[in-house]
């Protein structure tokens, strides 16, 4: 049950949330979350929302690019956590793992260096949006690939009409919770 502190920064948070039709093509409502990064307070009921809903047991957070970053980062650091990127090709130096995935309209691959988690690390991971599963489904197998365990998967928003709950709880991660469901 919701107290009244949380109910507030939750209609903030869907108050700063802007649908922008027809992007990026005709038919889709992007989710624009730019509104709630430029309000102070919206910001900050967005980061106290992902952190109450984690659990304390963790050592690392993991984000996933771009927008991942932007909300895992502080939520690391608000529990005493280390952040870990994870990244398109390309973009991190040293060695890398990688995990190739499938999107609506192609193909996509993640990376993360190959020593940033510890063996049994227990791992946050942070992202902005649920839609199909696809990414947090793939950094998901990048943690089993070092050996970490998934405690629980965090976002700030699910587009339940996409499905990406049910595929993940296909995949064995059923320890996701959101904080506005579309």
């Amino acid at each position: 049950m919701m107290d009244d502190d949380q109910r507030r920064r939750k209609e903030l948070i869907s108050a700063l949330v802007a649908d922008v039709p027809d992007f990026p093509r005709e038919g889709v409502v992007f989710k624009d979350i730019t509104p709630l990064l430029g309000s102070p307070a919206g910001f900050q009921a967005a980061i106290t929302e992902l952190v109450t809903s984690a659990p304390r047991d963790i050592d690392m957070v993991v984000g996933m690019e771009a927008r991942g970053f932007i909300f895992a980062a502080p939520v690391a650091l608000a529990l005493g956590a280390g952040f870990v990127p994870v990244r398109k090709p390309g973009k991190l130096p040293g060695e890398t793992i990688s995990e190739s995935f499938e999107l609506e309209y192609g193909f996509e691959t993640l990376t993360m260096h190959r020593n940033a988690l510890r063996q049994g690390a227990r791992v946050l991971v942070v992202d902005d949006v649920l839609a199909t599963g696809g990414t947090i489904g793939a950094t998901a197998a990048l943690l089993r690939q070092m050996g970490a365990e998934l405690v629980h998967v965090s976002v700030l928003m699910e587009l339940t009409f996409l499905g990406g709950r049910e595929r993940l709880a296909e995949a064995g991660i059923d320890s996701l919770t959101s904080v506005l469901t579309v």
